[in-house]
Parts: C-alpha cells; structure tokens; sequence
C-alpha cells in the first residue's frame, strides 16, 4: 500500500532535518572543539535561519550548549550520556576497563584499548598513570593504524592484501620515524606476530613510545588491542620492553579469556 503523500513529506522533510541536525553535531571536531553560527553556516553549506533553528533545538535538548559571553556553542551533556550508553554496552569495554585501570596504577603508565573501526583505532578506554599525565581523554578518539602499536597489534591477523585493501600501499608520515609504506608496515607486522607485541617510538608524536598486545574473541579473531604507553623516560623500552611486554600480553591475554578465547579450542579447531 503506497503511503498518503502529506505522510510521505514528513518522513522526507524529518529525515533531512536530523541529516542536517546531525551534520552541525559533526562539526565539531577535537581540534574545533567550538564553533560560531556563522561557521556552521560556512562549513554546513545551510541557511543562516536554518541553522539559528537547528541549533536552538538542539540546545533545547542538550546535544549543544551555548556560551551567552563568547558566543560560542560546544557539545553538551546529552551527547556525553549518549557515549557513556554506548562505552556501557560495548562487551570489549566492560571486559577491559578494570584490567586496564588496574594496569595503569600498577605500572604508573598510561593504558589503553581500542578496537579497529575501519581504517582507524578508536579508542575505548584510557587510564593515565603517575607517570604518564594528560588533562584530556583518548576515549572516542581515533588514531591511524599504521603509525601506532595499538594499531598494528589491530592489523596483527590480517593478510598483506587485506592491509593493502585496507590502507593502500602509502601512508601519512606524523614524524620522520613514522612507517609509510607497505613493505615497511608488513615487516613491522610480521616483528609483532613473531613476538606477540608491537612497539611504536616516536613514530606518530615526538617523545612518546607505546607497547601494545592484541585481544582475541571466541574465533581467535584478534577484535581489539591493550597497550601501555608515556613519555620516552617513563616508558624506558630500552630497559623495560621485556617487562612491559610480558605484563601487556598478560592483562590482554585475561581480557580475552573473559570474551571467551580459548587458544587450546582454537588450535583445535583450525587443525581439524
């Protein structure tokens, strides 16, 4: 039965006012953190009414709120309690979250864990130790994979052609460490599958390094990924990478053990 068309108009026209809602709310960006009206105006492509509108009703309901002194709009507390339900439900973060906080006060480093969204790490969990201070979250960020040990440790079971259908054969280069070609990231790869551990020095900011282990489901399929990191003095790889690395694989083996993997099943199941 074909829908009466008065219907049919309000479905569209609804459908692209949360389309443009949405695309205010996408505006704001780690490095943009606030905007104007006449800057979601420029970079939305809408209306100035339009856009006076959307945003009103959007700091009615709290997505955004508003700074009467700068003019300024940010994100609001709305969309916090929307993340917090999201993180809540994820089984990789309520079976993570402890271990890594606990990880993070026992070494004093900051400790993390992500999964593989596609082509980038999205961050799940951050604890920061004694150590290891930042007066912001990683949790909802993203990263690239090619230049951290997280997502290497991410990319740890894929094969050469899924990482070149995944990220191409060239990639962006954040210090002169920083791998940026296939044959590079594939050997670095097959350095981590060989020990059950990737590193990353300064290879995606300066004076920070990273050790990261991978997390396995019920299948095997590694679905996420524990690391340990902080400044170069704190994390002391040239002293420590042994230590490290046997406590990272530990605490990501536990996590996966709590998601169900067996690796005795497994082998198992791959022989048969």
């Amino acid at each position: 039965m074909s829908m009466p068309r008065s219907t049919t108009r309000e479905v569209g026209g609804g459908t692209q006012s949360v389309e443009r809602a949405l695309s205010l709310l996408r505006a704001f960006t780690e490095e943009n953190p606030e905007r104007r009206v006449s800057e979601l105006v420029q970079l939305t492509g809408l209306g100035q009414s339009t856009v006076s509108r959307l945003v009103g009703t959007l700091e009615a309901l709290g997505f955004v709120t508003h700074d009467p002194h700068s003019g300024l709009y940010r994100i609001g507390p709305t969309v916090v309690s929307l993340a917090g339900i999201a993180l809540n439900q994820t089984v990789v973060h309520r079976q993570s979250r402890q271990i890594a906080q606990d990880l993070a006060c026992e070494l004093g480093l900051g400790a993390n864990v992500a999964e593989r969204h596609g082509a980038e790490l999205f961050y799940l969990c951050n604890f920061e130790g004694r150590l290891a201070p930042r007066s912001f979250t990683l949790v909802g960020r993203r990263g690239p994979l090619h230049a951290t040990a997280m997502g290497k440790a991410l990319l740890s079971d894929l094969t050469p052609d899924e990482v070149e259908a995944l990220l191409g054969s060239q990639y962006p280069a954040y210090t002169p460490k920083t791998i940026t070609d296939l044959d590079g990231l594939l050997a670095a790869l097959a350095e981590g599958r060989s020990r059950g551990y990737a590193t990353e020095l300064e290879e995606l900011a300066f004076g920070r390094a990273c050790l990261s282990a991978p997390v396995r489901n019920r299948s095997g399929r590694v679905v996420a990924a524990l690391s340990v990191s902080g400044p170069l003095s704190a994390m002391n790889l040239h002293d420590r990478q042994e230590e490290l690395a046997m406590k990272v694989i530990e605490q990501a083996d536990q996590i996966s053990t709590g998601l169900g993997y067996d690796a005795s099943v497994v082998r198992l199941s791959a022989a048969l």
